[in-house]
C-alpha cells in the first residue's frame, strides 16, 4: 500500500507540472476584423481641408497620404474595405499654378525659429485636370453650401470677384457644371465620412471678423447640411460625421500674445507724447457728455446694470492709450464696436489697446512692429499706427463665432441622431487639447504651435499625428455605432514635422 501511494503521489506531481506547462504555452488566436453592420467596400469622404489632408498651410502628397480618411481607409481594408483613391498633388512642395502663375502658396517648414514658407515653386497646375473619380472628396476652403453648388469646379469661375469656383475642385471635377456631392454620389458609396462646417466660421475668424468673409447664416447652414446628409444616406450608406471645433481655441489665435511690444524708455515717452492729445480729447469728451445728458443717453443708453455716465466713463478709460518702457506693451487696434465719437471730436477714432480678452491672428506676428511708412521710424504698426480689424478678434467677434458654432453643432448632432450615424465630438477633443493636452499612446498632444504636436505650422490644421488621433476617435465612434472592431493606429507611426527636403 505504501508503494501504491508513492506512485500515486509521483503521478499527481507530474500531472500538475504537465498542467502548468500546458497553461504557460498559450497560443495567440488571430483576431478577425469585422465591419459589423457597416459596409466599407466603397468609402467616400466629403469635407474641406481637414478631409483633404491639408497641413502646414498647403496640400501636398505626404500630407494627403496621412490624411484622416486615408488612415481610415487603410484600417477599413482589414474589414472588407476597397481601394481608396486620392487626387494627389504633383509634389511635396504644396501650392499650385494656374496657367503657369502661382495662385496657391507652398507649404511651411520649421526653420529652427518658427514657420517659414518653403522657397520652392509649385509644380501642380490647376488647369491640368485629373480624370476619373476620387474617394477623397475633401475640398480645401469649401463651406457647407459649396459642396452642393453646381459650377464650383468651373475654371471660369476662378476669374470672378469673388471667385465662384475652387481651384482644388476645378482640378478634379467631373465637369465644369458638376457639384461635389454629385461627384461623390456618382460613386455609389457604401460608407461615407462628412466633416464640413469649419470654414463657415473659420473664414470670418481668420479675417479678424472684418466682414470680408462673413459667417454663414444658420438657415443656409441647416439647409445645406441636412441636404448633404440626405443625399449621402439616400442609397442606404452608413457613415460617420464630426462637428465643428471652437476655432478660437486653435493655435492660430492663441500663439501671438495681446501684449507683444517691447519699447525702450525714449520710444515709450515719444509715443505717449504723441497720444497725449488723443487722451486729453477723451477727457474733454467725457466732460462734455456729463454736461449734456441727452447726448450722453443717446450715445450710451443705460442698462439694468450701469447708468449712461458709468458706461461712458468705462469706455473712455478703455480707449486711453499708454506705453511703458520694457516688455509687455499691448498693441493699438481699431475697434468698430466702440462708440462713434467723431461727431463730438473728429480726432477720436475708434481705437484702443488690446487686452487679454482679445485674440490676435497668427499672421499679425509678421506685421506688428513693421513701419507703415519706411521713411518714418515712428510709424510703427501696432504702436503709432493702429492695427486694422483683420488682425484681431475682439470679444464681441468671438461671441458671434461661439453663437454660430453652437448652432451649427446642434444641427450636426441632430442629423447624426436622426440618420443613426456615428458621431465624433471634435469640439470636445479640441477643448481637452487646449486644457492640458490629450494622451495619444506615449505622447501628449497639446494645442501649442510648433511643439504641441496637434497643430501643424499653419496653426489651423492638424499634424499627421493629429490626423491619426482624430482617425482613432472616428474609428472608436464607428466601432460603437456599427459593432465593428477596427484596430487603432499608433502615434509613433505619424510625424509632427515634415522635412523641407521631402522628395
Amino acid at each position: 500500500m505504501k508503494i501504491q501511494y508513492k506512485w500515486l503521489l509521483i503521478l499527481l506531481v507530474f500531472g500538475f507540472i504537465a498542467c502548468e506547462s500546458d497553461d504557460d504555452s498559450t497560443t495567440t488566436e488571430e483576431v478577425v476584423i469585422t465591419s459589423g453592420t457597416a459596409d466599407f467596400s466603397n468609402y467616400v469622404a466629403l469635407g474641406n481641408s481637414l478631409t483633404a489632408g491639408f497641413t502646414d498651410g498647403a496640400l501636398f502628397i505626404a500630407g494627403q497620404e496621412n490624411s484622416m480618411p486615408n488612415i481610415l481607409a487603410q484600417q477599413f481594408a482589414l474589414a472588407g474595405g476597397g481601394t481608396f483613391t486620392q487626387p494627389l498633388m504633383s509634389d511635396n512642395v504644396g501650392g499650385a499654378l494656374l496657367g503657369g502663375n502661382p495662385i496657391l502658396s507652398p507649404r511651411f517648414f520649421f526653420n529652427g525659429a518658427g514657420p517659414a514658407v518653403l522657397p520652392v515653386t509649385p509644380t501642380t497646375e490647376i488647369s491640368a485636370g485629373l480624370s476619373g473619380s476620387f474617394n477623397n472628396m475633401g475640398i480645401p476652403g469649401a463651406k457647407s453650401f459649396h459642396l452642393l453648388a453646381n459650377g464650383y469646379g468651373s475654371i471660369a469661375g476662378l476669374a470672378s470677384d469673388p471667385p465662384l469656383a475652387n481651384p482644388y475642385y476645378v482640378r478634379i471635377a467631373s465637369s465644369p457644371t458638376a457639384s461635389v456631392i454629385e461627384d461623390a454620389m456618382d460613386q455609389n458609396p457604401t460608407f461615407f465620412s462628412l466633416w464640413i462646417g469649419n470654414n463657415d466660421v473659420l473664414g470670418y475668424a481668420l479675417s479678424g471678423g472684418d466682414g470680408t468673409d462673413p459667417i454663414t447664416d444658420t438657415a443656409t447652414f441647416d439647409g445645406a447640411y441636412n441636404a448633404l446628409v440626405a443625399a449621402l444616406t439616400s442609397g442606404g450608406a452608413k457613415g460617420v460625421i464630426a462637428n465643428i471645433p471652437d476655432v478660437t481655441s486653435i493655435a492660430n489665435f492663441t500663439t501671438v500674445p495681446y501684449n507683444p511690444v517691447p519699447l525702450d524708455a525714449a520710444t515709450a515717452g515719444a509715443v505717449n507724447a504723441a497720444y497725449s492729445a488723443y487722451n486729453n480729447g477723451l477727457d474733454a469728451t467725457l466732460a462734455f457728455l456729463t454736461a449734456n445728458p441727452l447726448t450722453l443717453g443717446a450715445l450710451f443708453p443705460a442698462t439694468s446694470d450701469m447708468t449712461s455716465l458709468e458706461l461712458a466713463t468705462a469706455e473712455m478709460a478703455k480707449r486711453k492709450i499708454s506705453f511703458q518702457a520694457g516688455e509687455g506693451n499691448a498693441v493699438v487696434i481699431l475697434d468698430e464696436d466702440l462708440t462713434d465719437l467723431t461727431a463730438i471730436n473728429s480726432a477720436l477714432v475708434s481705437m484702443r489697446q488690446t487686452t487679454a480678452d482679445d485674440l490676435l491672428v497668427l499672421a499679425s506676428s509678421a506685421f506688428i512692429g513693421t513701419l507703415a511708412d519706411p521713411g518714418n521710424p515712428l510709424s510703427v504698426n501696432g504702436v503709432a499706427i493702429p492695427l486694422a480689424d483683420r488682425w484681431v478678434l475682439t470679444p464681441e467677434e468671438q461671441g458671434e463665432i461661439a453663437t454660430a458654432t453652437m448652432a451649427f453643432n446642434a444641427t450636426i448632432s441632430a442629423a447624426a441622431q436622426q440618420a443613426g450615424l456615428a458621431f465624433v465630438d471634435a469640439n470636445a477633443l479640441l477643448v481637452e487639447a487646449s486644457d492640458g493636452g490629450i494622451a495619444f499612446d506615449e505622447f501628449l498632444l497639446q494645442s501649442d504651435l510648433v511643439f504641441g504636436g496637434l497643430f501643424s505650422l499653419d496653426g489651423v490644421h492638424p499634424t499627421a499625428r493629429g490626423y491619426a488621433f482624430i482617425a482613432n476617435k472616428t474609428m472608436e465612434a464607428i466601432n460603437t455605432t456599427y459593432g465593428s472592431n477596427l484596430p487603432m493606429v499608433k502615434a509613433a507611426d505619424y510625424p509632427t514635422f515634415y522635412s523641407p527636403m521631402l522628395p
